[in-house]
């Protein structure tokens, strides 16, 4: 059995394994210099600078200058980036789905099924089998990626826990591929013709992981909150890579005047008309500014979390195909 699941996929593994290493030919080139450019500007030392809340004014204002260059020279490879997040579903598209949709739509699986070889044994190897390759493509992948999108994140102002960024790296790579993988083959023993089954997979991967991104996510912990008054001699900042998820500006009971905003004014400001700082808006005397966000050091705990969400959907996605599959005819 492990011989024939071996013989029946051996070109979709060929192939798998080319596109990679394609992939890895063209990326590879763009990450050393990317990384060259890193040290050149030497941003290293602005990350370790900016993590310390005693850094002087000046010396944020040089780093955040050579974050700026970084990104204006490197900043559309986010495009590419979004590109890359395509890469589990289509796992799930080709390997997934067709692993019982085909098999029942040209009729071979009754030939596999009347040779001794039992429908939960036939499941198991194939599952199995394609779950391990799966898990080890998409752990490389996982790596290489991270390696690769290292610089950018390390520039960008909301760091690892920003949208994008956050499902290339890490582990989460596993899990969405091996849920994309599941979500596939449940498919197939639903729909059990093999295009229906990857429209429903493409549709089902989407639905589902912008639901978790969305609604899930920045609620895996309580989010904490800065506030600090809309006058004074500067902007109190969170930490960089910190993900803010909300922010605007309060009264002091604490109603919503702006949101997505923030407001500074020196001390005593006054506008042209002679109005106190912000009174166009209706501030009353007192109100401030208020962030809500997710600090840069969870960014693993997330991970986890995100992970066993999709490993265990992947897990019972599966169980469910396996039934499935003895009830097919």
């Amino acid at each position: 059995m492990i011989w024939l699941t071996w013989r029946q996929h051996r070109k979709q593994a060929f192939y798998t394994v080319l596109a990679l290493a394609v992939l890895a030919a063209v990326l590879v080139p763009i990450g050393v210099a990317m990384r060259s450019t890193f040290a050149d500007l030497d941003l290293a030392t602005c990350v370790r600078q900016l993590s310390d809340t005693n850094v002087t004014q000046e010396v944020r204002s040089d780093c955040e200058a050579g974050f700026q260059r970084f990104s204006s020279q490197y900043g559309s490879l986010n495009l590419v980036a979004v590109l890359l997040i395509t890469l589990p579903v289509l796992v799930g598209l080709f390997w997934g789905a067709p692993l019982v949709a085909r098999e029942v739509e040209q009729g071979t699986h009754r030939f596999v099924w009347t040779q001794g070889v039992g429908r939960v044994r036939w499941a198991l190897v194939k599952f199995g089998l394609v779950g391990a390759a799966v898990v080890a493509l998409a752990a490389v992948y996982g790596l290489g990626i991270s390696w690769w999108v290292a610089p950018l994140t390390d520039a960008a102002r909301e760091g690892r826990l920003g949208l994008i960024v956050f499902d290339l790296q890490g582990i989460v790579p596993i899990g969405y591929t091996l849920f994309a993988v599941a979500l596939g083959i449940f498919a197939g023993t639903i729909w059990k013709r093999m295009l229906p089954a990857m429209g429903i997979t493409l549709a089902g991967f989407i639905g589902v992981r912008a639901a978790v991104e969305l609604l899930l996510r920045p609620h895996y912990q309580p989010a904490r909150t800065l506030t600090f008054p809309i006058e004074g001699k500067g902007i109190e900042d969170i930490g960089r890579g910190d993900w803010i998820l909300t922010q605007g500006v309060r009264n002091p009971d604490g109603t919503m005047i702006a949101e997505d905003t923030r407001i500074q004014c020196p001390p005593g400001g006054k506008g042209p008309d002679g109005r106190a700082c912000g009174a166009e808006l209706g501030l009353e005397p007192g109100a401030y500014n208020w962030q809500l966000y997710q600090p840069a050091d969870r960014f693993w705990l997330f991970q986890s979390i995100e992970t066993g969400i999709f490993v265990a959907l992947a897990l019972l996605l599966l169980y469910l195909a396996v039934r499935r599959v003895r009830r097919i005819a």
